[in-house]
């Protein structure tokens, strides 16, 4: 009997090719969109450069291009460089700061979130000057998240980072540090029209010279702060800035800082404000173990042995002549030869006790401490009667 079973009825061969077809469709679609997205970072960048421009901040470009292709955004501008422009100078330039790449990044699945890398070194140099300051460090990286919006969290670390002063053929260095971060953020609650910024700068093993005999061997520190008082944080020159916040009765509260260095370890918390003259006004509560180990670098003795200043002795001992001090130094080489040196050598002992005077008994982290307050009048920085430092007028 013949077989009646039907034959397998064939498949069209066309159906074959729907997926791939489709996938060529989409991929070509999404190339399509990315080479439109990528035409216009270039336009938004333009844009942000253009906002940056009126608040003095002049951003240029030697060479930039796009890539990343398919699935994020890599925008590598070359021979990059930032002009400071005065806003009350007739469009002066005085300052110009250039560096040799900075890379953008943005992942497609996450366009609000911006992570910049830098390539050093960078050079500062003043209008129409060769480079005053030289930059470097092993790695620059910073984030910004929320935009095209008003900025929600930005951050900022260098590895390594190091400031020399370039005078020529020579560096001298300035400053130091194994590793910095900056961390800001908008506080919960915060409004565009009054934003409140909490950030936290951490250093590790770092040194200033030229700045503080303090300050010149290593340090970490980690400080937590709250800045009230702005408007909105729009691009603006800084000096502008700080008038605003002046005006504006803001202020910086230090939440917490911790600064160690060798023994000595200080932990602070307190408000600083600006006065009308753009100088630093406020008190920090302090508490320090090991605080003489850090007298010696104030230059009590040294200050005695080239003679006291007046206008020092009338802060630290008001109604004492400075004539009258060096007399007294020399009575006591005259009655007893060496006796004047070995007072002026024994000074930062007495400083010492004087300062522990002023305060009161206290612990910090399990070692016995000193708690008394850090004044700031008119930029000049007071530990109990001794001024120890001067911060120089914000505008």
């Amino acid at each position: 009997m013949p077989d009646m079973t039907p034959a397998p009825r064939r498949r069209p061969l066309w159906r074959l090719f729907i997926a791939p077809a489709l996938l060529l469709v989409v991929a070509a679609a999404w190339s399509a969109f990315w080479l439109y997205a990528a035409s216009e970072v270039g336009v938004r960048a333009d844009a942000w450069a253009a906002q940056e421009a009126k608040a003095g901040r002049v951003y240029a470009c030697g060479k930039r291009s796009v890539a990343g292709f398919p699935f994020r955004f890599e925008v590598r501008c070359d021979d990059a460089s930032v002009s400071l422009v005065s806003q009350t100078a007739g469009a002066q330039v005085p300052f110009t700061a250039r560096l040799g790449e900075i890379m953008v990044i943005a992942q497609i699945y996450q366009p609000r979130l911006l992570i910049a890398e830098f390539k050093a070194p960078a050079t500062l140099a003043d209008r129409g000057q060769p480079p005053s300051m030289k930059v470097n460090w092993t790695l620059g990286r910073s984030s910004v998240s929320g935009l095209p919006d008003v900025p929600q969290r930005a951050s900022i670390v260098f590895d390594n980072p190091s400031i020399d002063r370039v005078n020529g053929p020579v560096e001298t260095p300035l400053a130091r540090a194994r590793h910095v971060e900056l961390h800001g953020r908008l506080a919960e609650g915060s409004t565009k029209d009054h934003p409140v910024i909490e950030a936290v700068l951490q250093i590790s093993g770092g040194n200033m010279q030229e700045v503080h005999a303090v300050l010149a061997q290593p340090f970490d520190a980690d400080i937590q702060t709250k800045l009230t008082g702005l408007k909105d944080i729009s691009p603006k020159p800084w000096p502008e800035r700080f008038r605003e916040l002046q005006a504006a009765g803001g202020q910086v509260e230090i939440v917490r800082s911790r600064v160690q260095q060798g023994d000595l370890i200080s932990l602070a918390a307190g408000t600083l404000s600006l006065n009308a003259q753009g100088r630093i006004d406020g008190e920090l509560q302090m508490t320090v173990a090991g605080i003489e180990k850090v007298i010696p670098a104030l230059g009590i003795e040294k200050m005695l042995e080239e003679g006291v200043p007046q206008a020092t002795l009338d802060r630290v001992a008001p109604g004492v002549k400075s004539q009258d001090l060096n007399n007294l130094f020399g009575a006591l080489d005259k009655a007893i030869p060496g006796l004047g040196k070995v007072v002026k050598q024994n000074a930062n002992a007495g400083v010492t006790a004087s300062i522990n005077a002023l305060g009161k008994e206290a612990e910090l982290e399990g070692r016995k401490a000193r708690a008394f307050p850090l004044r700031f009048v008119d930029g000049a920085v007071f530990l109990g009667p001794i001024k120890v430092g001067q911060v120089p007028p914000l505008f």
